[in-house]
């Protein structure tokens, strides 16, 4: 779960929309706490190294260093907030380059508030979903089972294929009676309810982050069959796809 308020760096030469993103955020967001402003790209790169924020929404175009160099320099530097191109050039090759040094979204001005905060919380609300997996890897090698964790493990990168608790349990080297009673004692689930929160909190990202369909989501994910998906999905979630995507 999300702990901390995040910290977020707006960097557009522009007054009116800097200040005005700001304000729109710093009213609406209960995710984002401290906002720091840069008006270029030397000053924003001063306050990455400063500041360390983990979100960044940057222009492209600006003076001293334009938003790609100031993504480029950050990242070699080891300081990689996720960052949300905001641009007023609608051409492929921006698109292209900013997501080569790790642009997490590129919208184009003008934009509404509502979209970007939209945008930048679902970012939080992803990393938050990875925090959450992660603690739970944690928690099954806390408790020593191997077994448990190499089926995590394999799952975890895994997820999108045919799996079962049989080719899972060959696996990791023992039977499948015996791995199932392992994922009841030690994480408090079955073997499918597991794989199938993992392979909703993948299809969750895609539907923050992209336009594909429910169907290819599925698919790509893991299931065969959409109908199920859409099943197991509101089981999981509380609500639809539909739905789920309204809240974006």
């Amino acid at each position: 779960m999300q702990k901390l308020l995040t910290k977020l760096l707006i960097v557009d030469d522009e007054d009116n929309i800097r200040t005005g993103i700001e304000k729109y955020i710093s009213n609406n967001s209960k995710l984002i706490g401290t906002i720091y402003t840069a008006e270029n790209g030397s000053e924003a790169l001063d306050k990455i190294v400063q500041f360390k924020p983990e979100l960044m929404l940057i222009d492209v175009q600006m003076p001293y260093k334009d938003g790609l160099t100031v993504m480029k320099e950050a990242r070699a530097a080891g300081i990689c907030p996720k960052t949300i191109i905001l641009s007023g050039y609608d051409e492929f090759k921006y698109a292209q380059k900013a997501v080569r040094y790790g642009a997490s979204d590129y919208l184009l001005k003008p934009c509404r508030p509502t979209e970007i905060l939209s945008k930048l919380e679902g970012l939080i609300k992803q990393e938050s979903e990875l925090e959450e997996v992660l603690v739970n890897t944690r928690s099954v090698e806390k408790q020593g089972n191997r077994f448990v964790e190499s089926a995590v493990e394999y799952m975890n990168e895994n997820y999108m294929q045919d799996l079962n608790l049989t080719l899972v349990a060959d696996q990791v080297g023992v039977t499948s009676a015996y791995l199932s009673t392992l994922f009841t004692q030690n994480l408090n689930c079955c073997f499918i309810d597991y794989l199938n929160k993992v392979r909703i909190d993948r299809a969750c990202n895609y539907l923050y982050n992209s336009q594909m369909k429910t169907y290819e989501i599925a698919y790509k994910v893991g299931f065969r069959d959409e109908k199920y998906f859409a099943k197991v999905f509101k089981k999981v979630t509380g609500m639809n796809t539909s739905e789920f995507r309204k809240t974006i």
